[in-house]
């Protein structure tokens, strides 16, 4: 039997084998078992992502003759010959090389006949986008008003290419890019069922080289087997691939953070002189501070293993977020100008270089933290007290903390109240705004008032009084009765200004321009 390669071996034959696709399978699934099916449909998404094989099972699922609605049996004489291509009511065409008007044409003329022995004509055409303007418009008429037994699916990766008109007429599906996790895991079950010996390392290297196409993962593993036989480790799919080792990119980020120019350059140097490509090195440098970055904010976002998380959770640690960032942008601003270089080495050297001059690079954190020591330095007490004087110290440190704090705090809580009152009512501020709060007990709150005489007076009224409690109460979420503390000091006036005049100059800010003398009646 001659060989098969792993791409048709392994090519889904049901939906349930489908994989990273459940959002379609599932769609389609559905349908099916309800009847409701739609005349074209039109499959979008990257190369190798299972969009023609999904076409190929769902043909095959509406045409069964045996099995259950969704599922194929691929045993029944229509499921096998569209599994083997050669069923006559089950065409593929290729938009490419059969993209002109003729071809179009011809397809409409045949669809006309009713199917052989299927319930449905089926054509599959693959990368539609590349068909002409003209073979569009031909299509068109067909898809308005196509026969009852025929059914359309086409495939393409270019999307915006297709013409909205035929866009329209369709059920459109978005197949995704399959992640490396679930790209690794049907890796591991080719290999088990191979009986190829295969590390997990080596694996996660195939994933990521086939950047989501499942189809390319199993080519590359094909590759990989025919040069490395039955037992495969990372070494042997990093030289059957001839790509970059990933340690290295750890190696040479390890020398930036160490300043380890020496150790930076023999890697440079190493790299040209095995004929490896420096514009590919410096992607793999961005993409690797990339991951570092996402390792600090939130490991799950990585596609790799466990092991390797913890390997960049290590070097980000050693470098910081910030400094990452700031490598990150450094390169990507230099990004036109590297890859348009016709001295590649020697600008990734420079690059390299000023890279390793970050080492007295310090993030706000860390510069807060060195101002934090430094001020705790300057405030060290030079000489060292005994056991007893240090206990006593440090009691009357504590009580001079509690006392200033609880007077830091009141003095804070009175301002804002200051500000609250303000808000409510302006002519009572203009009376209290002078006012000191001299403390706040269980049931009182004892208060200085800059202008006695007119201040007392002023809440000699009930209202106001209560209106004044009634705020406290709302501020300070606590009943508490204001009382007024008189200043004997204050009592001594001016000759010239008696006591509630100065008071209300005090409150309006006001000044006096002309004394005039008042005469008793009878005077001289």
């Amino acid at each position: 039997m001659p060989y098969q390669v792993l791409a048709r071996k392994w090519r889904p034959q049901v939906f349930e084998d489908v994989v990273g696709q459940e959002h379609v399978t599932r769609t389609l699934v559905n349908a099916i078992k309800e009847n409701r099916l739609a005349q074209a449909y039109i499959f979008c998404g990257p190369r190798g992502v299972g969009k023609t094989s999904v076409a190929r099972i769902f043909a095959k699922a509406i045409n069964c003759e045996k099995g259950e609605p969704g599922v194929p049996c691929n045993k029944c004489h229509s499921c096998i010959q569209i599994t083997e291509g050669t069923s006559v009511d089950v065409q593929e065409i290729d938009g490419a090389s059969n993209r002109r008007i003729e071809e179009i044409r011809e397809l409409r003329e045949n669809i006309k006949y009713l199917p052989s022995y299927s319930k449905y004509r089926i054509y599959i055409i693959d990368e539609v986008h590349m068909l002409t303007k003209e073979a569009f418009n031909a299509l068109l008429k067909t898809l308005e008003e196509p026969p009852e037994h025929a059914k359309f699916i086409f495939a393409t990766t270019e999307p915006h290419k297709v013409p909205l008109t035929i866009l329209s007429r369709c059920q459109r599906f978005d197949f995704k890019r399959i992640s490396i996790p679930l790209m690794v895991e049907h890796l591991k079950k080719i290999t088990r069922a191979e009986g190829i010996e295969i590390t997990d390392s080596a694996l996660l290297i195939i994933a990521r080289q086939a950047e989501g196409s499942m189809r390319d993962a199993e080519s590359l593993l094909d590759q990989v087997i025919s040069f490395a036989g039955k037992r495969i480790d990372e070494k042997d799919v990093i030289n059957a691939l001839g790509i970059l080792d990933s340690s290295i990119v750890f190696d040479i980020t390890q020398a930036i953070i160490k300043n380890n120019l020496k150790e930076a350059l023999r890697i440079i140097d190493e790299l040209y002189t095995y004929g490896y490509d420096i514009k590919i090195f410096f992607h793999m440098l961005l993409e690797h501070l990339r991951n570092l970055i996402l390792c600090r904010i939130d490991p799950d976002l990585l596609e790799l293993l466990e092991d390797e998380k913890e390997r960049f959770k290590r070097q980000a640690d050693l470098l910081g977020e910030e400094k990452i960032q700031f490598m990150l942008d450094f390169l990507l601003k230099k990004e036109q100008e590297f890859m348009s270089s016709y001295n590649p080495r020697l600008f990734i050297e420079s690059l390299i270089i000023r890279l390793s001059r970050l080492r007295d690079f310090l993030g706000l954190n860390e510069i807060i933290g060195k101002l934090e020591q430094i001020e705790k330095r300057l405030l060290m007490i030079p000489e060292r007290p005994s056991e007893e004087e240090k206990g006593e110290l440090e009691e009357k440190r504590i009580e001079e903390s509690a006392g200033e704090e609880k007077k830091e705090e009141e003095e804070k809580s009175w301002q804002d109240f200051l500000e609250f009152v303000s808000m409510h009512n302006k002519p009572m501020y203009n009376v209290i705004k002078g006012w000191k709060l001299m403390g706040i007990y269980d049931n009182r709150m004892d208060i200085r008032p800059n202008n006695q005489e007119f201040s007392i007076s002023y809440f000699k009224d009930k209202e106001r009084y209560e209106l004044l409690r009634k705020y406290i109460k709302e501020y300070f979420k606590k009943d508490l009765l204001p009382r007024f503390e008189i200043d004997k000091q204050r009592k001594k006036k001016k000759k010239s200004i008696s006591g509630p005049v100065q008071e209300l100059l005090d409150i309006f800010q006001g000044k006096i321009i002309e004394e005039i003398e008042e005469y008793e009646e009878g005077g001289e």
